[in-house]
């Protein structure tokens, strides 16, 4: 009896373990912002539940055939996950082009950095890119990794911050549920596609084109098959709730919502300035982990680390997001994260098209 209760707490660990970064990825920093939300879900008003539930079912589906095929590969050390599902010349042309997207990605994020410091704490948006642009730079050219180790654990805090502000506002607000149909005129500027099941499509694609390689090497980490499928379904599941509840909040505050550039960040500030303060501060910390390592991806992908070169396009980069980032945050989600999903969907339907058998 103690044996069966210690494996079966061994392997509910193993699954929650693999859910939780799982999650991680997807509900990061750009994320937390609610930004994102509010373009692919939010702004289509009750149509955005539809959007939940696709997505739903995409993360559910492609999760698996993600983090499954990442463990029956590992043990090939130069597996290319791309090329797997996409052939050599296709494969090849996702594995260069992707890291240009988290270089724009990360421009986003440097924008992203800007609006947090003006919206709550009154620093010029500008300065605080800026900020953000040279500490980034500055830790990696020093080689501080094991501060970006720890600052990298942030990503739960993100995610417990995420749902404590989603159930707060709802219960808050509840009584304003039935106005919801009427915020989508407010948030119709916000649309990332004329129609939420195109919405819906994109946002799939670009998560799973960006992520696709850290869920291909968590499952490679997997110890067993059964971890890295149940990892995948768990989070999932639990990706999806906090969307679902993050979207309902910011559908109940529209009004406000639709003017601002973080709209979690003004939930937060509307249920407790302390609570806002704090949040803000574990934003700008995600930020800087997500930076920092898609930073490391982008340089070491091209010249060895340490090197002359591979500091060049370090310096290069941090210009050329800083300059990006100089745009405003709302206009940069807008304009990007479609494009990158727009790309992306050749890679899914590459996935969905190659055999993978996930149901055994």
């Amino acid at each position: 009896m103690r044996k069966t209760a210690i494996s079966f707490f061994y392997k509910f660990g193993a699954i929650i373990k693999y859910a939780g970064a799982f999650i991680a990825w997807v509900a990061g920093p750009g994320f937390a912002t609610g930004q994102e939300i509010m373009r692919f879900f939010s702004s289509y008003g009750y149509a955005s539940y539809g959007v939940v539930l696709l997505n739903l079912a995409g993360f559910l589906f492609l999760g698996q055939i993600l983090l499954i095929v990442g463990f029956e590969h590992k043990g090939e050390e130069k597996f290319n996950h791309y090329k797997f599902y996409c052939g050599h010349k296709l494969g090849t042309v996702y594995s260069y082009l992707v890291p240009v997207m988290l270089v724009l990605i990360m421009a986003v994020l440097i924008a992203a950095a800007g609006a947090t410091f003006y919206e709550y704490h009154n620093i010029n948006r500008f300065m605080g890119s800026a900020i953000m642009a040279v500490l980034v730079l500055s830790v990696y050219l020093v080689g501080f990794e094991k501060m970006v180790n720890i600052v990298s654990k942030i990503g739960p805090v993100i995610i417990i911050f995420a749902i404590l502000i989603g159930i707060v506002t709802l219960v808050n607000d509840f009584p304003y549920i039935r106005e919801i149909g009427s915020h989508e005129k407010i948030l119709a500027s916000s649309k990332s596609t004329p129609n939420w099941a195109i919405s819906a499509v994109l946002y799939l694609s670009l998560n799973f084109l960006t992520g696709s390689t850290y869920c291909t090497a968590l499952g490679k980490s997997a110890k067993n098959r059964r971890d890295a499928k149940w990892g995948a379904i768990a989070g999932a599941i639990i990706l999806i709730l906090v969307i679902t509840l993050i979207n309902t909040a910011i559908l109940l505050n529209a009004e406000n919502i639709a003017f601002v550039s973080v709209p979690t960040l003004y939930l937060a500030g509307k249920i407790s300035h302390l609570l806002g303060a704090a949040f803000s501060i574990v934003l700008l910390l995600g930020m800087f982990s997500s930076c920092s390592t898609m930073m490391w991806s982008f340089c070491n992908k091209f010249f060895t680390e340490g090197t002359w070169k591979n500091r060049l396009v370090a310096v290069i980069t941090s210009i050329i997001t800083f300059i990006i980032g100089l745009f405003p945050f709302r206009g940069l989600v807008g304009i990007f994260y479609p494009f990158i999903g727009y790309l992306g969907l050749v890679f899914i339907v590459c996935v969905l098209f190659r055999k993978t058998p996930i149901c055994r």
